[in-house]
């Protein structure tokens, strides 16, 4: 018969399966083909709305700028690559999987490793936020329909997310590598078709080509400095194709062997793929004159801007190359698409329960989060994640829109503060190096940090600078507070730890033991508490009740005295009724009286099989323990009496046949029961 804990571990087994032993972890490491789409499909599936988010700042100024979106896409791809190439060198310095922040703490200190942590934490939060609901925008835009259930749609995948997530790392990774590679083959043929049809066929025309645009107030005319914070500002919003690049440095442990190899050869087929993929996009949006704003009303003849929403510029640019809104290639690609966004978070669940096992490790975060699950993953750190998102998402409604203004602050301010510390890193490994050609190889390396260091710290300000109104303030706001709460965390585990330091007296008995048992009934479970204290040999043993009703305290005692129970019993007074204040201050007295004498308190505590009966029995117990555990030179030890229906049949049968071990039976067993201190 099953149990109360087996029923309970039914819906977690139904989610995530069989747990796996500590022995088969190295079964759960992962080859390059399978790491790519976890640790990667978030910079791959950004080419989905990175070409999106600059045109939605230049078309703020109507169509007058658009010729700039191919020298600000050159501008990402060249950062794209230098941010590739700098991380090959983190992860082969680095192979333990702290990435930016052990980079940070081992090269700058502590402060600038937490401010990287704290930016790596809210990033990858905003990274599953994003990702999610730039996949229900293109499930929207292929079922226009759906659109009033959108953030429904978005906190529902965000579950789903997490229970793959749960379910194991190999078993998430064979989940999302598939659509991850029919993403991939989806743009490559969308790209390559696109370019054909324009240079040997009949050319493409998005949906929205035929639209002008309204300029926003205040963007009719603008030249010089306004036109130059203009461009950033649209440069700084296609650099979302960049965010997840970190993820590998962090998720290194996670490779087969060599790990640091294998790293390095994701990160390169990854930058290669991603550059490849939103160059071609891009390329296409130009050549098809897509048009998309960030208010659908603002395209001038998008006459059902009000009722409809705008199309996303994948969705446009597979419906021109395919042959409509109807064709199979359209819906391959929008599948595919909302698919890998979708999964695309699957980046920062590996990441960010990596980073905070990480964290835990040294003191920052709560320990529990470096503590794997059943199925060898850091189980609480997804689940808070998960948390996180969805309140992200409800918050915001699922906007993309409004929520990448909150996005790639963060990550930005990790990969410079890394850069950074990779440049000071390789200085001492100068010092060490007398080969010349190891020294080549580094001062190599440290220029490939220098510039990655230069560039995304350029970029960073850029960043704080054009979205700071738009709503990258709250990241600002919420890093320094992440920032506080980790010190604090380690404040706390360091003082702590102060305390626990053995001193020169920490081996010296206590003076004596005095045994305390509870007493609120004569049945079993009292009898067999007593048996229990009596076997412990303690130098003082008192039986403890408190009179909250005198006819009921005067027939205790005739029953202690009828049964010739060989510990005398002690009756304490409760003018207000009240059990726990009492107890807890008979316990005082003794180690008032006797600060080196250790008191134990026995509490008898029914074990019951059903969450219901939880309800009606044990509470005075939990008060007491609750209490008590706050006094010094005090022990709490429960005595268990597992009643029939927390026990399997069998089981009842075998004690039924005779006394257990510690029962002291004195012909009670007629007794009525009543709770032992419940």
């Amino acid at each position: 018969m099953p149990t109360l804990s087996d029923l309970g571990q039914l819906p977690k087994r139904l989610v995530l399966g069989r747990p796996v032993r500590s022995d088969r972890l190295g079964e759960s490491l992962l080859p390059k083909r399978l790491a790519l789409p976890i640790f990667a499909s978030d910079p791959l599936s950004s080419v989905a709305y990175a070409t999106q988010e600059i045109l939605i700042v230049l078309t703020l100024a109507g169509t007058a700028f658009l010729f700039l979106t191919p020298w600000l896409a050159i501008g990402v791809v060249v950062l794209l690559v230098t941010v590739v190439l700098s991380y090959r060198q983190v992860v082969r310095a680095y192979p333990s999987g702290g990435g930016d922040y052990e980079v940070a703490i081992k090269n700058h200190g502590q402060f600038a490793g937490l401010v990287v942590a704290s930016a790596l934490l809210v990033d990858y939060v905003l990274t599953v936020s994003v990702s999610v609901s730039a996949g229900t925008d293109n499930i929207i835009s292929a079922f226009p329909d759906l659109d009033e259930h959108r953030v429904a749609i978005a906190v529902g995948l965000v579950a789903l997310l997490a229970a793959a997530n749960l379910r194991g790392v190999r078993e998430s990774g064979r989940t999302f590598a598939l659509p991850a590679y029919l993403f991939i083959s989806g743009i490559m043929v969308l790209v390559v078709t696109g370019l054909l049809r324009h240079f040997f066929g009949d050319g493409i025309t998005a949906e929205s080509a035929a639209y002008s645009v309204t300029p926003e107030p205040g963007y009719e005319q603008v030249t010089g400095l306004a036109l130059l914070f203009f461009a950033l500002r649209a440069f700084a919003s296609g650099c979302t194709a960049l965010t997840g690049v970190e993820a590998i440095a962090n998720g290194v442990p996670a490779f087969k062997p060599p790990k640091s190899r294998n790293a390095a050869t994701t990160l390169a087929l990854m930058g290669g793929i991603a550059a490849t993929m939103f160059s071609g996009v891009t390329a296409l949006a130009i050549l098809a004159d897509v048009r998309y704003t960030e208010f659908p009303c603002d395209l001038e003849g998008f006459t059902a801007c009000e009722t409809e929403p705008q199309r996303t510029v994948i969705a446009q640019l597979a419906a021109a190359t395919f042959g409509g809104d109807t064709s199979p290639g359209f819906f391959y690609v929008q599948a595919a698409t909302a698919l890998v966004l979708i999964l695309a978070a699957n980046t920062a669940f590996n990441g960010f329960p990596l980073l905070g096992s990480v964290l835990a490790q040294d003191r920052f975060l709560p320990r529990q989060l470096h503590t794997r699950g059943d199925k060898l993953v850091y189980s609480n750190g997804i689940v808070l994640l998960a948390g996180f998102a969805a309140l992200l998402i409800v918050t915001f409604d699922a906007d993309v829109t409004r929520l990448i203004q909150l996005y790639i602050l963060g990550v930005f301010t990790a990969f410079s503060i890394g850069q950074w510390g990779m440049v000071r890193h390789w200085n001492r490994e100068l010092q060490s190096q007398t080969a010349s050609a190891e020294r080549r190889r580094i001062r190599r390396s440290q220029a490939i940090n220098f510039v990655g260091g230069s560039l995304t710290t350029v970029v960073l300000t850029i960043i704080v600078v054009t979205k700071f109104t738009r709503g990258a303030w709250l990241v600002l706001v919420a890093m320094p507070i992440l920032f506080v709460v980790m010190r604090a965390i380690n404040k706390h585990y360091s003082h702590v730890a102060e305390q626990l330091v053995p001193d020169t007296d920490s081996r010296m008995l206590p003076s004596k033991v005095h045994a305390v048992v509870l007493v609120s009934k004569v049945h079993k479970p009292t009898l067999r508490a007593l048996a229990f204290a009596r076997a412990t040999r303690p130098d003082h043993l008192t039986a403890l009740t408190v009179n909250v009703d005198d006819a009921e305290t005067r027939a205790l005692q005739t029953q202690w005295d009828r049964y010739d129970i060989p510990v005398p019993l002690t009756v304490v007074e409760s003018p207000y009724r009240e059990i726990t204040r009492p107890v807890v201050d008979f316990v005082k007295s003794i180690r008032r009286d006797s600060p080196r004498e250790l008191v134990v308190v026995f509490v008898p505590q029914y074990v019951v099989g059903h969450w219901w009966e939880n309800l009606l029995h044990n509470q005075s117990a939990l008060r007491l323990r609750a209490r008590l555990q706050f006094q010094p030179g005090v022990m709490i030890t429960s005595v268990p009496w597992q009643l029939e229906s927390s026990v399997g049949r069998e089981d009842a049968g075998l004690r039924a046949t005779g006394p257990a071990p510690g029962d002291l039976r004195r012909g009670l067993a007629d007794e009525p029961e009543g709770p032992p201190y419940g």
